[in-house]
């Protein structure tokens, strides 16, 4: 359920134009081919994650972007930089933890993500880098039945 309008704390976001979504080709339902997990792939999982604010993805509010995702299939690394809409954004914890879930439920677990605010884009931004990159809070919060919920309604899909 969205917040009342007078509620919220950035009440009119700049809506931005969404990436063209890839096309599958028959070699991306091969389940024969191994094929390494890029920057887009990662993108488009996390993508059309909900803001906790607004009926609108984080792609759409610009929180994410293709360009500030990387990812090493060699290393088994992955990084996401997200910009909150505006920089004292109460729900960047949230929103961060919400991308970290959706990728822990969604990539192999060999992997080790790393979710963080852009530099400079937030207030707090060393403090909510924390909080995400502490696995015990992380598996704390999401122990938090309300909490939970909330971030499961972030993943769940529109429409």
């Amino acid at each position: 359920m969205a917040p009342v309008a007078d509620n919220l704390e950035n009440a009119n976001p700049t809506i931005y134009r969404q990436t063209e979504k890839r096309t599958v080709t028959a070699e991306d339902e091969d389940d024969q081919v191994v094929d390494k997990i890029d920057s887009r792939e990662v993108f488009d999982l996390i993508r059309d994650i909900n803001d906790p604010e607004h009926p609108l993805s984080l792609e759409e509010l610009n929180v994410v972007e293709l360009t500030k995702v990387e990812v090493d299939d060699t290393a088994n690394r992955v990084e996401i930089l997200f910009t909150p809409t505006i920089p004292h954004c109460s729900m960047a914890t949230l929103i961060g933890l919400s991308i970290r879930v959706k990728l822990l439920r969604s990539l192999p677990s060999r992997f080790k993500v790393d979710v963080k605010i852009t530099p400079g884009a937030h207030a707090s931004e060393h403090a909510v880098n924390k909080q995400l990159a502490d696995k015990e809070r992380v598996a704390a919060a999401l122990e938090n039945n309300h909490l939970l919920e909330v971030v499961n309604q972030c993943l769940a899909k529109r429409g």
